[in-house]
């Protein structure tokens, strides 16, 4: 019991403790979080009159410490004399900027008993330009570096080519040939696929067949890396195909079934005296006539038609590898597409039918629709199928 109890006010104690170490910069800087330190200071000291020294006292020492702690840090990575060096050497200067621009409003900065804060600033512009020269420049150098592989078919080099160029736009808007080098990596780090259909059924296919299936829209299943073309473009070379490769095609016959039944039914209709056994109408107590309701059983007679016809189209979807040459992943393939009708009649009394019976009277029957149009309707059902196949491949990369 005094577990269960202590478990919670311990959590809570806990939970005091960081909410009141966060809101207070001393300890902040006691525990080394001088950047944090500098930010709630400055929130403590922005819009008040008087000014408390400890606050203005921990803002210059959190202040300093921030700056030489970075000072050192850019100190160590220009010794290492690694060109990647100058990306974390701009992060830091820009550090350095924005740490001085935060706390430039409050300056000259007096606490209530008198007390002035010194700070002393890092001339920032010129050192930044120049991180921020060289940041851009080596991610420039390391996209034409990656860009150059690419050239020679490694799409993930020119995966990366892309990103180091697109990094450069941290820095400028406009940088040298960047634009025109990215486009490059683009187009050697996409993936081109090329949908085909193949025929293997040995059966005649309709002559709309192809074209159907073939206005699938696949903008929306093409990602950053994939282009997904229906038909082939003069020139591209395609890094996969995938085939739609039909192996059977099946129409059944027109199919006719007929059968009669009856409903019945035992309703009331009217009414008749109650008779004792000598035949004589029996009296109430009141003296009058004894009725009670007259039960008839009443039929009719149903003649139902149904009407079936079912086209079949199976095959499976073959992933190739143009570069090696071989297929890679195959996935089945079968979609069915079905007529079917229900048309009856009937003769008897219309208050026997039953709700089922109801729903078909009136139906008529239909022409049977042709094989053709019927394969091209599974044609219709195949496309989203593909689609749903190809979107969820991972094996187009």
């Amino acid at each position: 019991m005094f577990s269960k109890t202590l478990k919670p006010m311990l959590l809570v104690f806990a939970a005091l403790i960081v909410l009141s170490a966060c809101g207070n910069p001393a300890k902040l800087l006691e525990r080394g979080e001088y950047e944090d330190a500098v930010s709630l200071s400055v929130k403590k000291l922005s819009g008040k009159k008087k000014k408390k020294t400890k606050h203005v006292k921990t803002l210059e020492d959190a202040f300093a410490r921030a700056t030489l702690a970075d000072m050192r840090q850019i100190k160590v990575l220009e010794k290492e004399d690694r060109e990647e060096n100058w990306v974390e050497i701009n992060k830091t200067h820009q550090r350095i900027r924005r740490r001085q621009e935060l706390i430039e409003p409050l300056l000259p900065l007096y606490a209530s008993d008198g007390y002035k804060a010194e700070f002393k600033f890092v001339k920032i512009e010129d050192l930044e330009l120049e991180s921020k020269e060289k940041a851009a420049d080596y991610f420039y150098s390391e996209g034409k570096r990656q860009l150059a592989q690419a050239e020679h078919g490694d799409k993930a080099a020119a995966r990366q080519a892309y990103e180091d160029f697109d990094e450069i736009e941290r820095y400028y808007k406009t940088y040298k040939d960047e634009d025109r080098l990215m486009k490059r990596a683009k187009e050697l780090g996409t993936v081109y696929v090329l949908f085909k259909m193949e025929n293997d059924s040995r059966t005649l296919l309709p002559k709309d067949f192809e074209r159907e299936i073939k206005r699938i829209s696949v903008r929306d299943i093409d990602s950053e890396w994939r282009t997904i073309h229906l038909n082939p473009e003069s020139g591209l070379k395609y890094d996969y195909n995938v085939v739609m490769r039909l192996t059977s095609i099946e129409v059944s016959p027109d199919l006719i079934k007929e059968r009669e039944y009856v409903d019945d039914k035992t309703i009331e209709d009217g009414w008749e005296y109650v008779l004792d056994q000598n035949g004589n109408v029996v009296k109430d107590t009141a003296g009058n006539d004894v009725k009670v309701p007259k039960k008839v059983l009443i039929k009719a007679r149903v003649f139902e038609s149904y009407q079936r016809k079912e086209a079949h189209v199976g095959g499976r979807l073959e992933f190739f590898d143009n570069m090696e040459q071989e297929i890679i992943h195959t996935e089945p393939l079968a979609v069915d597409a079905l007529f079917e009708n229900y048309a009856a009649t009937f003769d008897g009394d219309k208050r026997a039918l039953s709700d089922e019976s109801k729903q078909k009277i009136g139906n008529s029957p239909r022409p049977f629709p042709s094989s053709e149009v019927l394969v091209l309707q599974a044609a219709e059902l195949l496309k989203p199928v593909v689609k749903d196949k190809i979107a969820r491949s991972r094996v187009l990369f």
